[in-house]
């Protein structure tokens, strides 16, 4: 008796191992077929000399084990630290560029009043290097740490 009832457990383990584990393979297929989108804020120059910003998706192509975006054309790499009290009324960017937050926060407002937060893993895509330009500042209480990476012509 007594071993008919260790059988008994031990067939119920492994059939709730298996139901647990296809149950863990469906859940992981759904979060596949579910993952958050890949997303740059652009800002960028309108007609009428205002910046503007918008919201894209990046697009992938599977390969493999990954997915990848198209290569962008990039000519350098600068490292950036600024403070949280860092404040820099309206002005345009010094150049195209792709701006990557890392650590810390900071905030672009636009002229007609838009605040586009920029927190660790967000991407800024700048165009906006003629017209007004915007205000930049930081957040929080931690300096903010990112990555300029200009566009190449």
């Amino acid at each position: 008796m007594g071993r008919t009832r260790i059988r008994v457990i031990a067939g119920m383990c492994v059939c709730g191992a298996v139901v647990g584990w296809n149950a863990r393979t469906d859940r992981d297929a759904v979060a596949a077929q579910t993952r958050k989108p890949i997303t740059l804020t652009h800002v960028f120059t309108g007609p009428d000399g205002m910046s503007h910003a918008e919201v894209k998706q990046i697009s992938l192509t599977p390969g493999g084990d990954a997915e990848l975006s198209e290569m962008a054309r990039v000519n350098g790499l600068q490292f950036r630290r600024q403070a949280p009290t860092y404040f820099q009324d309206f002005h345009p960017a010094s150049r195209k560029q792709y701006v990557v937050t890392l650590r810390g926060e900071g905030e672009i407002e636009l002229a007609n009043g838009q605040k586009i937060v920029a927190r660790a893993g967000d991407v800024l895509l700048m165009e906006d290097i003629t017209g007004k330009g915007h205000i930049s500042r930081g957040r929080g209480t931690e300096d903010r740490i990112t990555l300029f990476i200009p566009v190449a012509d």
